[in-house]
């Protein structure tokens, strides 16, 4: 009968280094999150003019911030160790879809398309260091 040995040794570091991927992943979820959030931002800050020479956005095209509460309120949510939401609490923030009044202008949508290449690379790379634990 062959004996096997080391297998705890051996379970015990596979366990140490999903733990690490898991880690290293939950904090690059987060800055991918963040580069959303940042990318949104950016998106309806562009042409920014307040007060009575304002010009709202065409339908299909991102915001165009007014009064800086739309883009005040986009944040990043962590839901669990390896989720986090981009949202905004303010109350037009609905304008990402539309309303039966208004045109959607998306603005998280398009901002997460613009960002998924580098937020798939960060994840690859907490991947690799997680793996790379001893």
């Amino acid at each position: 009968m062959t004996r096997v040995t080391g297998v705890d040794q051996h379970l015990r570091r596979l366990a140490q280094r999903a733990k690490a991927v898991r880690q290293e992943v939950g904090k690059a979820v987060v800055i991918a999150a963040e580069l959303v959030a940042a990318e949104a931002v950016a998106s309806i800050t562009a042409d920014w003019i307040s007060g009575p020479d304002h010009v709202p956005s065409d339908p299909g095209e991102p915001p165009n911030a007014d009064t800086g509460r739309l883009h005040g309120a986009i944040a990043v949510v962590r839901r669990a160790e390896l989720s986090a939401d981009v949202v905004s609490a303010a109350p037009y923030a609905d304008l990402e879809f539309g309303t039966a009044r208004a045109a959607a202008r998306p603005y998280l949508r398009p901002a997460t398309a613009k960002k998924r290449r580098d937020a798939v690379a960060l994840i690859v790379q907490a991947v690799r260091r997680g793996r790379a634990v001893e």
